[in-house]
C-alpha cells in the first residue's frame, strides 16, 4: 500500500473558492442597491447640499474667456457646416414679440427648477420604489456635466463677439438669468456646455412619459423638453450643439443607475416595503 498522500496546509488554503469572498461583497452592497422607502428629512437635506456643491463647483471653475471664446466660434463653425446654424435666426425671430421672449426670459429662470422639483416631489410621493434611481440619474447627469464645464469652458451665443445675438435678459430688462445683467459677476459666464436645462427637462420629461397615466399628461412630458430646447435657443444661452451634451450627460447619469440598481429607474417596482428596524442576532451568538 503506498503512503497516504497529505494536502499541506498552503494548498488547502489556495483550493478556497473565491466566489465565496465576491458572495460576502455583494451581500454587504445588497442593502445599498435594493431601493428602499426614502426619508423626507434626508432627501430635503441631500438635494440641498447636492445642490449648493453643485452650483459652488460651477461657479468655482475659471472663467476661461479666450478658450470659451474660442470654443463658441468653433462650434458656430460646425453647425454651419453642418447646415443647422439657425440660432440666430430664431433669436431675432422670438425677440421681435415682446411678449413672447419676456415669458421665455421667466420659463429659463424658473421652470429649470421648479419642473424638477415638482417631479422629484411625485417620484417621493407616488413611486417611491423608483424615487433613488431616478434621482440616482439627476445626480450622475449633473455631476459628470460639471466636468465638462471644466473640460470645455464655451461662451453661449449672446457673449460672441461681433456676433449679431440679442441678449434678450438685458434687452427686456427681465429677471431672467444669473449669467445677465446686475447678476452676471455670480455665476460662471462661460458654462455653456453642456446644457443642464436640457438634461434636466430631458430627464423630466422622460419619467413623466414613462410613469404618467393620464395620456395629456405624458404628452405634457414630451413638449417640456421640446419647449426648453427652443426657449435656451431664442435666448442666446445655448447653440443647438450644447443641447446635444445635455442630452450625452444625461445617458451617463441612467447607465450608472442601470449598472448600480441592474435595472433603468422605470422598470423597478413602483413601492417598496417600510424600512423595518434593523433585527441583528446578540453578540456571541450565531
Amino acid at each position: 500500500m503506498g503512503e497516504p498522500t497529505v494536502t499541506p496546509l498552503e494548498g488547502r488554503d489556495q483550493t478556497v473558492p473565491h466566489p465565496v469572498t465576491a458572495r460576502v461583497r455583494q451581500r454587504r452592497l445588497s442593502p445599498l442597491r435594493t431601493p428602499h422607502r426614502p426619508r423626507l428629512w434626508f432627501e430635503i437635506l441631500l438635494i440641498a447640499v447636492s445642490y449648493w456643491t453643485y452650483s459652488l463647483v460651477r461657479n468655482a471653475v475659471p472663467e476661461q474667456r479666450g478658450a470659451a471664446l474660442r470654443n463658441a466660434d468653433w462650434i458656430w463653425r460646425a453647425e454651419h457646416s453642418l447646415g443647422i446654424a439657425v440660432e440666430e435666426s430664431v433669436n431675432h425671430t422670438v425677440n421681435s414679440l415682446t411678449w413672447l421672449i419676456v415669458g421665455m426670459n421667466y420659463y429659463y429662470a424658473t421652470l429649470h427648477f421648479v419642473v424638477t422639483l415638482a417631479v422629484l416631489v411625485w417620484l417621493y410621493r407616488s413611486h417611491p420604489g423608483r424615487y433613488a434611481a431616478a434621482r440616482l440619474v439627476l445626480f450622475g447627469t449633473t455631476a459628470v456635466a460639471l466636468a465638462g464645464y471644466y473640460l470645455y469652458p464655451l461662451a453661449p451665443p449672446r457673449l460672441m463677439p461681433g456676433g449679431d445675438f440679442v441678449d434678450t435678459v438685458a434687452a427686456h430688462r427681465t429677471w431672467g438669468s444669473m449669467a445677465s445683467g446686475d447678476l452676471k459677476h455670480m455665476s460662471n459666464q462661460y458654462a455653456a456646455m453642456p446644457s443642464m436645462h436640457i438634461g434636466w427637462s430631458v430627464w423630466c420629461g422622460l419619467t413623466v412619459f414613462a410613469l404618467a397615466r393620464l395620456p395629456w399628461v405624458r404628452i405634457l412630458g414630451l413638449l417640456y423638453p421640446t419647449g426648453t430646447l427652443v426657449v435656451i435657443v431664442a435666448t442666446a444661452n445655448h447653440f443647438w450643439l450644447d443641447a446635444v451634451g445635455g442630452v450625452l450627460c444625461l445617458a451617463f447619469g441612467f447607465a450608472v443607475a442601470r449598472l448600480w440598481y441592474g435595472a433603468l429607474p422605470y422598470a423597478l417596482p413602483r413601492t417598496v416595503p417600510a424600512r423595518r428596524a434593523d433585527t441583528r442576532l446578540p453578540r456571541g451568538r450565531t
